[in-house]
């Protein structure tokens, strides 16, 4: 039960909180590489603490979630059998279980720069509104794109001890990716949280999804092709986001928002476009 509260069953979540994280490392990398300051140790191991540090984090984060929508999940039928509203798990249970994933956090926080630790402990506020803000606002999946997409921020910060025009850029680009996949996502729910008063994306956009995905996805695609050209990356880079950009055209395309299935494999299949940016990054870093 404790997995499945920390979703390590479903590793989709911790790999969309991880690309943004790899993409601002990566195109620090490129920027590093031009300078001659480039270490690939240094790269590597910031990537490993960025895995693990996605992992735990996520896991802490769904924790939590759980833990304040304990009531809601019981009322929705995808997530009533999860391990809070199924009673395999107590609350006090899963209060510990997250401080302990928060220690791992923690313990990856404290390898980085000062600059980076400081950026990183900002986020916390945006992950503690977050669960809550499917209550108050129809725009909860822009509250979870500044929350995942924060890792867009913290590889720059991590290489450079600073932020840029570039990393900003591709903050909002990840944002704007988050909520346009995150819609998806919760198409799967809108009739349970239409009839207890869940608010998303989803039901805002209703049968214009697939337009606003045009302007979500389009936005995405921009802004991270500024911040390639604030970097000054090579062509593999520009390429990779090209095919990117393909992937999520043919998402709109195929999107069937009234076939649940459908969405999850969708919403799923970002995981890919991820690491399709990431690789194009990786392999555009220039070797002194």
């Amino acid at each position: 039960p404790y997995a499945q509260l920390a979703r390590w069953d479903r590793p989709i979540g911790w790999q969309l909180l991880m690309w943004p994280c790899f993409w601002s490392a990566a195109l620090a990398a490129n920027v590093a590489a031009a300078a001659g300051t480039f270490d690939w140790t240094r790269f590597v191991f910031h990537l490993a603490l960025f895995f693990i540090g996605s992992v735990a984090m996520r896991g802490a984060g769904c924790t939590y979630n759980d833990l304040v929508d304990h009531d809601i999940d019981n009322a929705v039928a995808r997530t009533r059998s999860r391990p809070l509203p199924s009673g395999r798990v107590t609350r006090r249970q899963a209060k510990v279980f997250m401080l302990l994933q928060t220690l791992v956090g923690l313990i990856v926080l404290l390898q980085f720069n000062l600059f980076a630790m400081l950026l990183a402990i900002a986020s916390l506020l945006i992950v503690a509104i977050y669960p809550f803000a499917k209550r108050f606002t129809d725009w909860p999946q822009f509250f979870l794109g500044m929350a995942f997409s924060w890792g867009a921020l913290m590889g720059w910060a991590a290489e450079f001890g600073k932020l840029s025009l570039a990393a900003g850029a591709l903050y909002v680009a990840a944002i704007a990716w988050t909520v346009g996949y995150d819609t998806i996502y919760a198409h799967q729910d809108k009739e349970d949280d239409a009839l207890i008063g869940v608010r998303s994306t989803a039901r805002l956009f209703g049968e214009r999804t697939k337009q606003w995905l045009v302007g979500l996805y389009g936005l995405t695609v921009g802004l991270i092709a500024v911040s390639f050209w604030l970097a000054g990356v090579g062509l593999v880079a520009w390429l990779g986001l090209v095919v990117a950009a393909f992937m999520l055209a043919w998402q709109i395309r195929t999107l069937d928002i009234d076939d649940p299935e459908q969405c999850l494999a969708l919403f799923k299949f970002n995981g890919v476009v991820g690491l399709s940016i990431f690789l194009a990054l990786a392999v555009a870093i220039p070797f002194a």
